[in-house]
């Protein structure tokens, strides 16, 4: 992990040896997949995200990315006008070939329905977490069959990086730095899948924090 200067704005930090970059005589054989969790910002982050993490992994585009929006605030449910401007930072990756499809997280039929409905380009997957759904929905499952999109199942946490966490782990990391100044914005998780052994040759994280000027 490295901070260039205790001045900047945004740190970027790395495992450097612990980041492979991809052949590019190999890269037809893999699948470079990503789930973006946006932490503390907007959807304008998204192509920073997927621009980082095409640069760090040495590749023109991500085959797929999954989206996780921020949290709605308590006593307020996940709406389409909530996911729309995340999904149009998507479509316009998508249009600039710097993702290949886009698929969403833990969406139920009717919001997955209004989404498929409005978007240009239509989400591929959608992510449902067995924990709180020990069975896929018939409904969700009736509609994903209809119009092809694959439901694959995770086991993440709501909160995956919380704050507290974060400046913790950044203050242990790096020496005579006012770590609770740090706030993550996003957190991208990447896996580099063998196609035709459907095995990951790789995995890791990117994480993007800002410096909170007050």
């Amino acid at each position: 992990m490295y901070l260039l200067q205790e001045t900047l704005e945004v740190l970027e930090c790395s495992v450097a040896q612990a980041m492979e970059k991809i052949n590019p005589e190999e890269r037809d054989e893999l699948k470079v997949s990503a789930k973006l969790f946006i932490v503390g910002s907007n959807s304008s982050s998204i192509r920073d995200a997927v621009d980082l993490a095409c640069s760090a992994l040495g590749v023109a585009q991500l085959d797929s990315v999954i989206i996780v929006p921020p949290p709605v605030e308590d006593g307020t449910n996940l709406s389409l006008e909530y996911l729309q401007p995340y999904w149009k930072e998507l479509e316009s990756l998508v249009q600039n070939k710097k993702i290949v499809a886009i698929g969403t997280s833990d969406l139920d039929k009717t919001l997955l329905e209004q989404l498929y409905l409005w978007a240009q380009v239509k989400p591929s997957s959608n992510q449902v977490n067995l924990a709180s759904c020990c069975v896929m929905p018939p409904d969700l499952t009736a509609f994903a069959k209809e119009c092809d999109i694959q439901l694959l199942t995770h086991n993440d946490p709501k909160e995956l990086l919380c704050e507290a966490s974060f400046q913790e782990v950044l203050q242990k990391s790096i020496q005579n730095m006012k770590a609770n100044k740090w706030i993550p914005l996003w957190l991208l998780r990447y896996s580099v899948i063998v196609k035709s052994r459907g095995i990951i040759k790789s995995k890791g994280y990117i994480i993007q924090a800002k410096r909170n000027a007050s």
